[in-house]
């Protein structure tokens, strides 16, 4: 069964500013990843938020929401099930906040894929298309297009940047891909201790050189008014972008509502302790700062920290091959008994704080990784896990358009293939759009009657 959509009637209006990525490196400014979009109209109701949690790497379903108690001890692994509070839902014990909540989501046991590369698989997921073209948006540059938002601060906002060997080209979500820069994210979190978890972070895309005065940056941006007029070829989209870029960064700088709503510090220490004193829990506080503030669409990398004593290796949390010295059921970076109850404090208490401050409805929390892991447990290194497996796997969905307390999708008794309701990448992002009220048939190239956001039909058992 579709989704089906009511066709609106939208009223011209003028274009609006907002942020805009780009590149301001002339005017002095440290300001990366702020954005525009043109105005769509108007809607029946106030557009949906979105927080995107990326389990880079890949979760195993198995030892999550796919549990397998009656398989052999080497598919099910070490893990019991526990009840959650609907009827015949399951999850693994090391989710036990999440499973006393879960009125609050929907739980997809049928992805599906057939790419076990991560780069690839990344690239896949970003783009929702199982074949995506090296500049085909991502879908926070698509929705934050489609359900631009009118708030001062950029309407999109990515948390811990990828990286390691498993990190898709930047150009995959960096940038608005073929919509243009000025639909890519602000980036917050470029290296590893580059987040609010550490005792000495602070946005600094808000700052301006110290050696330049707002009175030279004024000087500058008028000179590039004055080249402007001197073009043999008259005003350029490049020229309006740059005037537009300096604009709203001199208007970010004065911006006091901006600047607080990435100042994490203004929570209180109980609160921050809620979410958890780790680089997830602290991520997903500041993502709900920032939705709070009027940010469309947040991304936010799932990266958990490291255990004490631990020296960085990677951001890839989830890649539990056993090659990284820690053993996939071992309490370390890379193993789950560290890594999960970490993200089910953090996004169950996100979800929790979402619906106290009547956010949940209109905010659509979205747990995925890039493919899940195999059945069966081997030697990866020195240590034993699980290796990548794109051919069923799982996904958390909440809030928004999404109806908590469901479980779609069906995998065979080793979690392997799927028996029932098959979900492909492009199904998923169709879903998510229906669920921020976004028409997936929404068309995003510039003459307005080709490339639709999605090509896929949204699962209707979940919205």
């Amino acid at each position: 069964m579709q989704h089906t959509w009511k066709h609106r009637l939208s009223v011209p209006a003028t274009r609006r500013k907002v942020l805009q990525a780009g590149g301001i490196a002339s005017l002095g400014l440290t300001l990366p990843g702020l954005l525009q979009a043109d105005e769509s109209g108007a809607n029946a109701r106030p557009a949906r938020s979105c927080v995107f949690i990326h389990q880079y790497g890949g979760l195993s379903q198995l030892d999550s929401w796919d549990m397998k108690p009656d398989a052999p001890r080497e598919i099910r692994g070490p893990y019991r099930s526990i009840n959650t509070a609907t009827p015949g839902f399951q999850v693994g014990e090391l989710m036990p906040q999440l499973a006393r909540i879960s009125e609050k989501y929907a739980v997809i046991r049928s992805m599906t894929h057939n790419v076990s590369q991560h780069d690839r698989a990344n690239s896949m997921l970003l783009a929702g298309r199982a074949m995506p073209a090296t500049d085909d948006p991502s879908f926070g540059a698509i929705a934050t297009k489609l359900r631009p938002s009118n708030a001062s601060i950029p309407p999109h906002v990515w948390l811990q940047k990828f990286g390691g060997g498993a990190a898709p080209p930047d150009h995959t979500y960096l940038t608005g891909g073929s919509l243009g820069m000025r639909y890519a994210p602000m980036l917050i979190g470029e290296k590893h201790d580059d987040n609010p978890a550490a005792t000495d972070f602070r946005v600094r895309a808000f700052d301006s050189n110290k050696d330049v005065s707002l009175q030279r940056l004024e000087r500058r941006w008028n000179l590039s008014r004055g080249l402007q007029s001197l073009s043999g070829t008259g005003t350029t989209a490049e020229f309006e972008s740059l005037d537009l870029y300096q604009q709203q960064s001199f208007e970010l700088l004065h911006s006091n509502g901006a600047k607080a709503a990435f100042d994490i510090d203004r929570e209180t220490p109980a609160t921050r302790d809620r979410y958890g004193r780790n680089p997830l829990g602290q991520n997903l506080l500041l993502a709900r700062r920032l939705v709070e503030s009027g940010v469309r669409l947040v991304n936010v990398v799932a990266w958990t920290g490291l255990a004490a004593g631990e020296k960085f290796v990677s951001v890839e949390t989830w890649d539990m091959h056993g090659n990284a010295d820690v053993g996939i059921f071992e309490d370390g970076w890379n193993g789950l008994p560290f890594a999960l109850p970490r993200t089910d404090q953090a996004v169950a208490t996100l979800l929790k704080d979402l619906d106290d401050r009547g956010l949940l409805a209109s905010t659509l929390v979205v747990l995925v990784g890039e493919f899940g892991r195999t059945p069966a447990i081997s030697k990866g290194g020195k240590r034993i896990g699980r290796d990548h497996w794109p051919q069923c796997y799982s996904a958390m969905v909440a809030g928004g358009g999404i109806q908590g307390g469901v479980v779609h999708g069906k995998s065979d008794d080793r979690a392997a293939y799927v028996n029932s309701n098959p979900v492909t990448l492009e199904d998923f992002t169709a879903t998510l759009f229906a669920a921020m009220d976004i028409n997936p048939a929404s068309r995003i190239s510039p003459d307005g009657f080709t490339v639709p956001a999605s090509t896929g039909n949204p699962v209707a058992a979940l919205l």
